[in-house]
């Protein structure tokens, strides 16, 4: 890193402060402020975790709490719980569930906290809680066609927007997570599938187009259930997992360019926006922020997908784009709301702070992204 070390540093050693904060003796919380999201998420903590464990013995504590206490809540059945703590009293629980990627981000968080610390004991202790989660995660295949199958609202974007079946994002979790344990052959029948070689009636990536589809489901004759807005989290982590073969990831990257994607900061969740009385839009989306064009899920910037993104241009060897874009995201994670940074999500038009501020996973991935672009490396994929 050579051009734009003031800011890119100053954020990161801000992005340190905003872990301390998030940094709790159960875990991490999503959120580090009072009256943030003060409970642990099994996605936020662990994409969280792809930074902190590159800080030495800073976060392993808190990492392994994550661990300890989303395995001590898993389900009967292997699923790992989207949250555990009393963040929304209306559910009357202090362990949900209904998501797909939680498990997912689990399996991923604890092979690398594994990997990085060598830490076979805490492997061993654990063993029987990854074993169950694959499991469940295998019976999400209700086509046996060796994908993962999901209901609307079951991965991160859980209020918005509607997409079910097979979603690209879930799929490059799947990819990730079935390399990092060694099941090599079945990332690979995987990665043909979804990305039309074999099995096109369910696969993923449209050439045409140059990315993934967001999502898509059964053929009926000539139409097939699916929708055609860019997922940006789904086809970047495609990228950085090696879902998407270097051509299809210089195409995505490209789409984003285009598009001005990654503007005001990186970056936008989806594009385009939805409005009201398009086919994609559902009425229960006027219940939350994602109503307004270029807010929260619908178009808004939401700055750990910024991260992913610039690991994505270090897989694909663009150093000094990355370099600029991680300034550009050290910017937009500085931008302050009641007086703190590091938000939740930023206005998809003005870049204005939003959400809940001191967000685990906007400082998490900021560290992931700054590592991956120090080493020259996309580190763990």
């Amino acid at each position: 890193m050579k051009k734009n070390i003031p800011i890119i540093e100053q954020a990161y050693q801000e992005s340190l402060k905003v872990l301390d904060a998030c940094a709790k003796p159960s875990g991490f919380y999503a959120s580090g402020l009072k009256g943030g999201y003060e409970a642990t998420w099994s996605r936020d903590s662990m994409t969280t975790t792809m930074g902190a464990v590159l800080e030495g013995d800073r976060y392993k504590t808190t990492i392994k709490k994550s661990i300890e206490l989303l395995a001590r809540n898993q389900s009967y059945l292997g699923q790992i719980p989207n949250c555990v703590g009393s963040y929304n009293l209306d559910r009357k629980s202090d362990v949900t569930f209904n998501s797909i990627d939680s498990s997912l981000w689990f399996v991923t968080g604890l092979l690398i906290y594994c990997s990085v610390f060598d830490d076979k004991e805490f492997y061993d202790k654990h063993q029987r809680q990854l074993a169950l989660a694959m499991v469940w995660l295998a019976y999400q295949d209700p086509d046996e066609v060796r994908l993962l199958a999901q209901q609307p609202t079951m991965d991160w974007m859980d209020a918005f927007p509607h997409k079910y079946g097979y979603t690209i994002n879930t799929q490059a979790l799947y990819y990730g997570v079935l390399n990092l344990i060694g099941k090599s052959r079945q990332a690979r029948h995987l990665k043909r599938v979804v990305n039309g070689e074999v099995q096109k009636y369910v696969s993923l990536y449209d050439p045409k187009l140059g990315y993934y589809w967001p999502w898509a489901w059964k053929n009926h004759d000539d139409k097939r259930e699916h929708e055609e807005w860019f997922d940006t989290s789904g086809n970047l982590l495609a990228v950085l997992t090696g879902l998407a073969s270097p051509e299809i990831a210089k195409k995505i990257l490209t789409h984003i360019d285009k598009k001005k994607i990654n503007r005001p900061y990186p970056c936008r969740v989806i594009d385009p926006v939805l409005r009201k009385g398009d086919p994609a839009w559902h009425d229960y989306f006027d219940n939350c922020d994602a109503r307004e064009p270029y807010h929260y899920l619908n178009g808004g910037v939401w700055p750990f997908v910024g991260g992913f993104y610039i690991s994505a241009l270090v897989k694909m060897k663009q150093y000094d784009k990355a370099e600029s874009e991680l300034a550009l995201l050290a910017k937009g994670n500085l931008e302050q709301l009641n007086g703190h940074g590091f938000n939740e999500w930023l206005d998809g038009q003005t870049g204005t702070a939003e959400g809940e501020p001191y967000q685990a996973w906007s400082a998490g991935t900021y560290l992931y992204a700054y590592h991956c672009l120090k080493q020259k490396k996309a580190l763990f994929f």
